[in-house]
């Protein structure tokens, strides 16, 4: 463990590196149990994480040395169980604002947490939570990026990388840096209380907002217009002038078609 030049106020101030884990999340997740377990904001960070978790049990792989993995510890203590979403939305926020400065408006957040360029995948986000009571206790925050590698096969299919986009690589320390910075802002917004301007713009951030899309419901497939995510974080559609809400589990998207609307 070791002190960095982070220019932030704890998120990635400890942060540990590890050339070979089976799961960032789960190397954190087993420090909590310590008699001194890690500060907030702390950063453990792999180049090769050969068992990384996605939503809804998927794998994601990363090739080692060529991308960013790495989990951050919150404390959100002052969130409660039922608002749980919006931590959800402050680091997808933080995420998008780094890239975006760096690929460009089209990087959008796919609900509930993916990160796409186009109807490209750049990376995604697993949030677990520990409770105490009716509140969080703490959120161990994965996060998975495709920066430099160029081939895909396999999960990875339609995923793209920064350096692919940008015909160049890119540092990964000084992109983890700048998304500590970005990620923390965000959730100091969110324990500020600034709830609803959090809302709105991961809303209108959103892959595919205001298109029509297909998606797999109950397996079968379905056409949607996307307007937008509740407060319990579930999918807002418009089905044949009716509006419907899913959860996660209850939907998925379907990318070999999709009909943006005109």
């Amino acid at each position: 463990m070791q002190n960095n030049i982070f220019l932030t106020l704890f998120v990635g101030q400890s942060l540990v590196k590890l050339s070979s884990v089976n799961s960032t999340n789960t190397y954190l997740k087993n420090q909590l149990s310590n008699s001194t377990p890690p500060a907030e904001g702390t950063v453990i960070m792999a180049d090769h994480q050969f068992a990384g978790r996605g939503q809804q049990g998927n794998s994601w792989d990363s090739e080692a040395g060529k991308n960013l993995t790495f989990s951050i510890l919150f404390f959100p203590d002052f969130l409660k169980i039922s608002q749980q979403f919006l931590l959800n939305i402050a680091v997808s926020l933080g995420i998008n604002d780094c890239l975006g400065r760096i690929i460009g408006k089209q990087c959008k957040i796919k609900w509930p947490n993916d990160i796409y360029y186009q109807e490209q995948k750049l990376g995604g986000i697993l949030i677990e939570n520990g409770l105490s009571g009716a509140n969080l206790k703490w959120s161990i925050v994965g996060i998975g990026l495709n920066v430099n590698q160029q081939n895909f096969n396999g999960n990875n299919g339609r995923a793209s990388s920064i350096s692919k986009i940008l015909h160049q690589n890119y540092e990964l320390p000084e992109l983890l840096r700048q998304l500590c910075k970005d990620i923390e802002r965000r959730y100091l917004q969110l324990k500020a209380g600034n709830q609803e301007l959090l809302k709105a713009e991961y809303q209108e951030r959103l892959f595919g907002l205001n298109q029509k899309r297909y998606f797999k419901v109950a397996n079968q497939q379905v056409e949607g217009e996307i307007l937008g995510v509740d407060n319990d974080g579930c999918l807002l559609l418009s089905q044949n002038g009716k509006l419907a809400k899913y959860a996660l589990k209850e939907i998925a998207f379907i990318f070999d078609k999709h009909k943006p609307k005109a």
